[in-house]
């Protein structure tokens, strides 16, 4: 099993893309801006979209996607997201104001799309590929997700603050390998992290105090013009483990 970074920035500009993972070749983690880097032919092979939360950085290029291939595709392209998100999609983008709704066309019966319900702690397994909602606290409701292979796993906290749920259920998987966790704004902010319920420096370091296990930690959801100093702030703060950036490009295997 293969995670390929497609997205992994807090905002856009130059090289910059936002959150958007692909699994393989057809399961999809978020759908921000560097999900458009992809061909028609690479875009057209997606099958499952796992959301994490409706902020437009992790959602900016689905309804492009649904409108680029979803009639090339003989099949529903199937959104993954909890309840209230598909609910939040679907009063605030496929409303026929801001784009058209896809799960009714060309009909209700054979829509280009459709909606699955997620819910914490239930597996939903994709071609023997194990993906589970995770529970993370942020401004709207939202989850992380374990992608579990068999062999080993892989967390991504997706957008969270200060959780101790999410470390508790991290903490019980038994074959973490990697681990990919926001830090979105550097101490200067911590304020408006806490306000925003997002991560900084200081409260990354807090947060993975609790941490029993030893994975691979990656660094994600950078704010650009911020990237070295919130490293070099994550490098002076975070003990015992050191956090790497998370590339655009990079691939796990796992």
């Amino acid at each position: 099993m293969k995670l390929r970074v497609l997205g992994c920035s807090g905002g856009i500009g130059g090289n910059f893309r936002t959150t958007s993972l692909l699994l393989d070749h057809d399961v999809l983690i978020d759908a921000g801006t560097g999900l458009g880097d992809l061909s028609l032919a690479e875009m057209s092979m997606i099958d499952h979209i796992f959301i994490t939360h409706s902020h437009l950085d992790h959602i900016a290029c689905l309804p492009l996607l649904v409108d680029s291939v979803g009639f090339m595709r003989e099949k529903p392209l199937l959104i993954h997201a909890t309840a209230e998100t598909i609910a939040i999609l679907k009063k605030h983008i496929f409303n026929w104001e801001i784009w058209p709704d896809f799960s009714a066309i060309p009909n209700a019966h054979q829509p280009v799309m459709c909606y699955e319900e997620i819910r914490l702690g239930e597996a939903v397994t994709v071609g023997g590929r194990i993906i589970t909602a995770l529970p993370v606290s942020h401004v709207v409701p939202a989850v992380g997700f374990i992608i579990d292979s068999g062999a080993t796993s892989l967390v991504f906290s997706g957008d969270t603050t200060t959780c101790d749920a999410f470390w508790q259920a991290v903490n019980r998987i038994q074959n973490l390998k990697y681990l990919i966790i926001e830090t979105a704004f550097s101490d200067a902010e911590r304020e408006l992290a806490i306000l925003s319920k997002h991560l900084c420096p200081s409260l990354l370091a807090e947060e993975l105090a609790k941490l029993k296990s030893n994975p691979e930690i990656f660094v994600t959801h950078l704010k650009p013009g911020e990237v070295e100093l919130t490293m070099k702030q994550i490098a002076e703060r975070v003990k015992r483990v050191t956090p790497k950036i998370l590339q655009n490009g990079q691939e796990f295997e796992f």
